[in-house]
């Protein structure tokens, strides 16, 4: 890796990336995890490179812990598999979650479906754009979501079975990071598809 800065970095506030909603507007995520030094910024940052590399346009991404632990760097572990898949590690800070950042993001992915309580007791008012990853993923991917409105409306569909956790790999051998990265890179997938913008 030559250690330099994603497109659209911005050390001040976090947000990587090059998508656009359905009406064409700019469009932030927010990734959700506990700490914010593996699963959120994996995903933030896999996001931003993903995203520059197929030229979605006005989208952003950033990340929060629920617990951060504020201000550390991404986990070797989780740092290491994050480069592998083609994203950046370096430059990065872990923050706490607040309501603010949570009301700022256009759509809220979250880790785990306590992670995502844990943002609506922050910012009740945020419930039809705060999903888990894997939910949003598959209202994509099985049901046709191509807008954040789309992802409420059709969340009723989406089965407890059908929109697994993403694990957190703190305490586990590097394998089980690996696995934990490839499961954020594969359900991000759709995600980007529903950033593209749509006529």
């Amino acid at each position: 890796m030559t250690g330099a800065q994603p497109l659209g970095f911005d050390a001040r506030d976090g947000l990587v990336g090059v998508a656009r909603n359905q009406r064409g507007a700019a469009l932030h995520v927010l990734f959700v995890c506990t700490g914010n030094i593996c699963r959120s910024p994996t995903a933030e940052r896999l996001a931003a490179a993903y995203g520059a590399r197929q030229q979605i346009a006005d989208f952003t991404a950033s990340s929060a812990g629920t617990r951060a632990v504020i201000a550390h760097p991404i986990h070797r572990d989780a740092a290491f598999v994050l480069e592998s898949l083609g994203g950046e590690a370096s430059d990065f800070a872990a923050r706490q979650l607040t309501p603010r950042i949570a009301s700022d993001a256009d759509l809220v992915l979250t880790m785990t479906r306590a992670h995502r309580d844990s943002v609506l007791e922050l910012a009740p008012h945020r419930l039809h754009r705060t999903f888990t990853l894997s939910e949003a993923a598959g209202l994509v991917s099985k049901h046709d979501a191509r807008s954040v409105a789309d992802l409420a409306a059709l969340r009723p569909r989406v089965l407890a079975d059908e929109m697994p956790d993403v694990p957190d790999p703190i305490g586990q051998s590097p394998q089980h990071f690996a696995t934990v990265g490839s499961q954020i890179a594969d359900l991000l997938g759709p995600i980007l598809e529903l950033c593209r913008p749509h006529d």
